[in-house]
């Protein structure tokens, strides 16, 4: 399910429930520095996967750790991908209902993974590294805020960073892109990718080498194209022997599907029904409409839609998925629990999934699943330990569950994650004071009051 970063991290729509309540000083700076769009990130477990299953063969080929690379998508309709240092990958939602091609999306990942391996954003030029590290630092500090799972003040900070009028020190030069076509092209072959969905995908876009820099598309603007750059690079990717190579039935199928859901998700109701109107009774159709009748306020529709989809795919988790968020968010949690039951069987290893069932359990009317949603949420945080709105809920729980000592101990966790050091300090003690020394929650807080002070004392909040 898709997780707009505004209320609680879910899955594809759920966003955090609050913005931070406040992200220091010097972030409150930024953002008035610079003017941010209505943007933010997006959470899905199926797109995440898609993505990651896509990239990791490029990664390696590159030399580089799949567990190293991350990837982020932007909630945005424009047409962008871009990375920045400690080797992030955004994609925007606008770039991805774009691609025509898994190959064409393998392309541009290649593209962006050959900026990282070539080291193109550490030897930024001296002339463009003052205000390009002013850039990175309002992005670093959203990534924080994001990986703290205060995903919207996050987004704000990483949309205004992009919109900063010195965004043109992220151009790179026209030999840097070159290079990181070449360097891409190589990765796929080694991969045993085709290099002609890179070379489509420019191709696609080669009049906007033409326009005005004010009104080329943003990713051609950080990534000035030239035909004799295209003309280059499909040289090299017509002597792979990889070069003929088609792209799978199942990627072709998991990219259309993404597409659909994307577009449910983020287009308006009438135009997903004109798109994908009652006669397409394909997989992708129904997915589109039963979140596009979901976000109507139908949910009876929208779960006629999902539970058809259910019955010709019940080993389909995504599916589960939805149908357990359509009745969460409609207010019936213990309706959602089966489904999300469901969907983690599934798919155990899921973290998003994990938290989706702890957080529905846990505000199950009898109160009765406490324990069990504690269960899914540890879950959860033994695969994303920052996750805050985890620790949020965990909290929550604890605290019904009469253990208070736990209950600031998560509390402490999740002020931690969001680098409030003063709070965490302040939980990280009380709890301490009840917890037995024996447990592992213990010398946890321990750490915590002993690394959140050194934080304070060197200038943090």
């Amino acid at each position: 399910m898709i997780s707009l970063f505004s209320r609680p991290t879910y899955s594809l729509p759920r966003v955090l429930p609050r913005f931070l309540a406040s992200v220091m000083t010097a972030i409150a700076l930024l953002l008035a520095a610079m003017p941010a769009q209505a943007q933010s990130l997006i959470r899905d477990t199926e797109i995440e996967a898609m993505l990651k299953d896509f990239a990791t063969p490029i990664v390696l080929a590159a030399g580089l750790n799949p567990e190293s690379v991350d990837i982020y998508i932007v909630n945005d309709q424009t047409l962008n991908a871009f990375v920045t240092r400690g080797q992030n990958v955004f994609f925007h939602t606008g770039i991805l209902t774009e691609f025509d091609t898994p190959n064409q999306l393998k392309g541009v990942m290649a593209h962006e993974i050959g900026h990282i391996a070539s080291g193109h954003l550490a030897r930024s030029s001296e002339s463009t590294r003052g205000a390009y590290g002013t850039l990175l630092v309002a992005a670093g500090l959203g990534l924080i805020a994001i990986l703290a799972g205060e995903t919207e003040a996050g987004a704000a900070l990483i949309s205004s960073s992009q919109q900063f009028a010195t965004l043109d020190v992220l151009r790179y030069s026209r030999i840097n892109e070159s290079s990181a076509d070449q360097a891409g092209a190589k990765y796929l072959e080694i991969a045993e990718e085709s290099g002609v969905g890179l070379v489509e995908f420019f191709d696609k876009f080669r009049y906007q080498e033409v326009l005005s820099q004010a009104t080329r598309f943003p990713y051609f603007r950080s990534h000035p194209l030239s035909s004799n750059r295209i003309d280059s690079l499909r040289e090299v990717v017509e002597e792979s022997p990889s070069f003929e190579k088609l792209d799978s039935d199942e990627d072709l199928h998991k990219l259309s599907v993404i597409q659909a859901k994307l577009t449910g998700f983020l287009d308006a109701p009438q135009t997903v029904f004109y798109k994908y109107p009652e006669t397409d009774m394909s997989e992708q159709g129904r997915i589109a409409r039963a979140v596009a009748f979901y976000r109507s306020g139908d949910i009876k529709n929208a779960l006629r839609n999902i539970d058809s989809l259910i019955e010709e795919f019940p080993n389909n988790p995504y599916n589960h998925e939805l149908r357990g968020q359509i009745l969460y968010e409609s207010g019936r949690a213990d309706d959602a629990i089966p489904s999300l039951r469901k969907a983690v069987a599934l798919q155990p290893q899921a973290p998003l999934l994990n938290m989706a069932l702890g957080q529905a359990l846990i505000s199950a009317k009898a109160g009765r699943d406490l324990e069990e949603g504690v269960k899914y949420l540890k879950a959860t945080l033994a695969r994303e330990s920052e996750n805050s709105f985890a620790w949020y809920l965990l909290s929550q729980a604890y605290g019904e569950l009469n253990q208070p000592a736990l209950a600031e101990y998560a509390v402490a966790e999740q002020a931690y994650a969001r680098s409030d050091y003063r709070r965490a300090t302040q939980f990280a003690q009380r709890a301490i004071r009840d917890l037995d020394k024996s447990l592992p929650q213990y010398r946890r807080a321990n750490d915590i009051i002993v690394i959140a002070s050194a934080n304070l004392r060197s200038g943090g909040r």
